[in-house]
């Protein structure tokens, strides 16, 4: 059984760091962790394994809001440590709330929703016209799919022909203010980014080989298509007091609450297991 990415491990340190800062935005964070795991175990090239290689693939985070899942992959990788994340939102971190450029391993600063596809998209023409081979992995979230620059970027790819772009939506159903089908209805992800010249599937975003044959298709056709993943997931999974429950995208740990979430994701995992690569 493999330990590498392991989600139970991923979610305990987002925890963590969310304790120790005394921060928001654990739910965001929680539903995007088997999409890093997979892609970080087994999918993203990092060359010589340091944050900034030359001929990496691309990682943008444009929902920048659920960068401690992202942190708790770039602990297991070892770009961050022990003091990092316990020491988060403390004084002389580098480590924000919000994906910053300036931390290496963070290819964006997408703090402000519906701009981090654009810089995904720029990234991945230019490595389509250097013809260097990298592939760029863009997640957004579903209520981020609200902004126009979203669809100016996906417009953009197709008519490129990114086939090296694959476009990840956590459809977790909820954006901060509420369901994103009361917000505004986005309607069928899957159809409508077929539509627009995407490649598309929807897949369980928590299932990770459902994830992990998808992200392998992608990398299959080039085909001249951009890809899309249309990833169902559960806002807060992981903690069944979280799940689904909108108030927790601004609420903060307790020591009672960090406790029993502690117990139940350590309960969850020693019940099922590490996932098998």
């Amino acid at each position: 059984m493999s330990s590498r990415f392991d989600p139970a491990a991923l979610r305990r340190t987002i925890l963590e760091m969310a304790f120790a800062g005394s921060t928001v935005h654990i739910v965001c964070a929680f539903s995007i962790v088997e999409i890093l795991a997979v892609l970080y175990r087994n999918h993203l090239r990092l060359g010589d394994g340091t944050p900034r290689a030359e001929g990496r693939d691309y990682l943008v985070l444009s929902k920048g809001h659920g960068v401690m899942a992202q942190y708790a992959c770039m602990r297991e990788l070892g770009w961050l440590n022990d003091n990092d994340i316990r020491n988060y939102f403390g004084n002389g971190t580098i480590l924000k709330g919000l994906s910053d450029a300036h931390v290496p391993g963070l290819e964006v600063t997408s703090g402000s929703l519906g701009h981090g596809l654009s810089v995904g998209v720029g990234m991945a023409l230019g490595a389509k016209r250097k013809g260097s081979g990298q592939r760029c992995y863009a997640i957004v979230g579903d209520g981020e799919m609200n902004e126009g620059a979203v669809w100016e970027a996906i417009l953009f790819a197709a008519h490129f022909k990114l086939d090296n772009l694959t476009l990840i939506v956590d459809e977790n159903g909820f954006q901060a203010m509420g369901a994103t089908h009361d917000i505004l209805e986005l309607g069928d992800l899957v159809q409508k980014l077929t539509a627009f010249g995407f490649d598309s599937i929807g897949v369980d975003g928590h299932d990770e080989l459902r994830l992990d044959h998808a992200l392998t298709r992608t990398k299959e056709l080039s085909n001249g298509r951009p890809k899309a993943i249309v990833a169902k997931t559960i806002k807060g999974k992981g903690v069944s007091f979280m799940e689904n429950k909108n108030s927790w995208h601004y609420t903060r740990l307790t020591k009672e609450s960090y406790a029993d979430a502690l117990a139940e994701i350590n309960a969850a995992r020693a019940t099922n297991g590490a996932w098998s690569s």
